[in-house]
């Protein structure tokens, strides 16, 4: 115990005067003259690397971020030597990230998202995959999805770029769907809202009239979407059969309306505003008022947002899945 708190204190030493000049070989040459023993050594330098941490962590500068950076670049360099145990870097991170604002935390993740590559390497993925995971995990855990969308969205893609398709965790083995997704919508006839948007106004176009029964074929459709299962069912089927029919037919014979291009001069933001504000919109649920069903009828984004619904449905009834017992 005496032998491995005096390794402690001077690897601790030769860590911050190593670190300093980022100088990896000298921290190598001094670490092996004074423990030839491996296991000892990486035991000993795991906890200095740990023991540096705090010390940069306390001293809370502006410019603490680029220095946490720099600090598990240098960790990354002491596992490529065999220096330290392979997991370290991402432990410190899930250290550093627990301990951190989420203002903080989010300008550093760019750091581990710039970094993917070398946490796929074959020296760091198996070892650090479940830790990387974790992390993410307890990140995802003290975020708000409907404030923090964009932060959320970043560390959803850095797991999809880290993990391969045929990762286990990420796959739907027993083909779950979230049954709790209802999309809901009017269940009522509104007369004076039907009479309104079933004129039509040009009589030269064959268009299919737009009246209450359009509409709820329309938006019962999203049951199957949500429960493709219910396809496997004869009369379900039938059903899902006729509206699909009806809904694609109402998109053959209305037009769609032409994107409109705007000029980036004639484009203001408010220079107040948060940037995530000035490029993304986030819709938790699809708009099902009636008077919107003929605006979102000649809409392109939403009809290609619909037919994507139905690509992912006939895909899931053409592939071979596993059923849940």
């Amino acid at each position: 115990m005496a032998m491995f708190e005096a390794l402690r204190k001077d690897y601790s030493d030769y860590l911050q005067q190593c670190f300093k000049i980022a100088d990896v070989i000298t921290f190598q040459k001094k670490c092996v003259e004074q423990c030839a023993n491996e296991s000892d050594r990486k035991a000993a330098v795991d906890q200095a690397l740990r023991d540096t941490l705090l010390t940069i962590l306390i001293e809370d500068t502006p410019e603490n971020v680029g220095s946490l950076e720099s600090y598990i670049t240098f960790c990354i360099e002491l596992c490529r030597k065999d220096l330290a145990t392979v997991t370290m870097p991402v432990m410190l991170l899930g250290d550093i990230f627990d301990s951190m604002t989420l203002d903080k935390c989010e300008k550093l993740f760019t750091f581990v998202e710039n970094n993917v590559v070398v946490w796929k390497e074959d020296l760091f993925f198996s070892l650090c995959k479940n830790n990387l995971l974790r992390m993410c995990n307890d990140l995802l855990r003290r975020l708000s999805r409907s404030q923090q969308t964009v932060f959320c969205g970043r560390i959803l893609l850095f797991l999809a770029k880290f993990f391969p398709f045929s990762e286990r965790s990420g796959l739907n083995i027993v083909s779950e769907f979230n049954l709790e997704n209802l999309t809901e919508f009017g269940t009522e006839k509104a007369e004076d809202v039907l009479e309104q948007i079933t004129k039509d106004e040009d009589k030269t176009e064959n268009k299919i009239p737009i009246d209450y029964n359009l509409y709820r074929k329309f938006w019962a459709l999203q049951d199957f979407f949500r429960n493709p299962n219910q396809c496997y069912n004869k009369m379900y089927w039938k059903v899902f059969s006729a509206h699909a029919s009806n809904v694609l037919s109402a998109f053959s014979s209305f037009k769609l309306e032409e994107q409109r291009s705007y000029p980036t001069t004639c484009i203001r933001l408010d220079s107040t505003m948060e940037g995530s504000h000035k490029e993304t919109h986030y819709f938790a649920k699809y708009l099902t008022n009636q008077k919107l069903l003929e605006l979102q009828l000649s809409d392109s984004n939403f009809r290609r947002y619909v037919l994507l619904q139905f690509l992912i449905l006939f895909q899931y009834l053409n592939s071979t899945v596993k059923f849940k017992a």
